[in-house]
């Protein structure tokens, strides 16, 4: 009898922490359709302060935390920007001690080194070949990591040309990235990392000037989430403009 009720308290305590993870991905997914960075800012403060969390949500959290990182470099948040950063290479060197997920834990090395590059540009020589080998460890470790080539993708993206960055390469692995994401069973539902990849697809058509492929995209994405401020109220707009000149 009470090794029954054990195990239901353990089946509880394990569908209440589904819950709670579930509740984390709808309230960031809610937060970037609507352009609610504090909304975001405040989960990822709220999974922080938990005690004693588990690999999977600890990696959760790097993820909202690369998230977040990304939005405060893109809009001059330097001190913000760095806090977190701080913070996540905190949670990921745990998960690195632990082992767990090395694949994944390396396409988020990498991307850390570029957030340092953003930060710091004069690093890139040393930071660059780090990010590089990273997401190249990323793949080797795991051909189907989807996150990998988006690392990839983003060191084409933002390399100079002059040292071998090619926008054009770089769509060829955030497709790549599209493609096995969509793969994952049950995966897209309420993902912004999905969504994320999309807007990064369709930026990049707009820089190859492949405008009809960007309005798919977008189009696209508009079908999924037609109140996604970012897209539907800049993005788009500044998309039909270019068409029309």
């Amino acid at each position: 009898m009470e090794r029954t009720k054990y195990r239901l308290i353990l089946i509880l305590l394990f569908v209440e922490s589904l819950q709670i993870n579930a509740s984390y991905r709808s309230e960031i997914y809610s937060a970037y359709i609507n352009n609610k960075m504090g909304q975001w800012k405040s989960v990822i403060d709220r999974m922080d302060a938990i005690q004693d969390k588990s690999d999977e949500l600890l990696l959760e959290l790097v993820n909202y935390q690369y998230g977040y990182i990304g939005y405060c470099i893109g809009f001059d948040k330097e001190n913000e920007a760095k806090r977190y950063l701080g913070m996540a290479q905190k949670n990921l060197d745990i998960l690195d001690r632990n082992k767990y997920s090395p694949s994944v834990i390396n396409a988020y090395k990498s991307a850390f080194y570029g957030f340092r590059i953003g930060l710091n540009p004069i690093t890139a020589p040393i930071n660059g070949l780090k990010s590089i080998d990273c997401a190249k460890n990323a793949i080797k470790l795991d051909p189907q990591n989807w996150f990998g080539y988006v690392q990839h993708g983003n060191i084409q993206f933002y390399m100079p040309s002059t040292f071998g960055g090619s926008k054009k390469e770089a769509l060829e692995f955030y497709l790549k990235a599209r493609d096995l994401l969509e793969k994952e069973a049950g995966s897209l539902p309420e993902n912004w990392n999905y969504m994320s990849l999309l807007i990064v697809i369709g930026q990049t058509y707009t820089y190859l000037k492949d405008y009809d492929s960007a309005q798919k995209t977008y189009n696209y994405i508009l079908n999924l989430e037609p109140g996604f401020t970012y897209v539907r109220d800049d993005l788009y707009p500044k998309l039909l403009k270019k068409m029309e000149n």
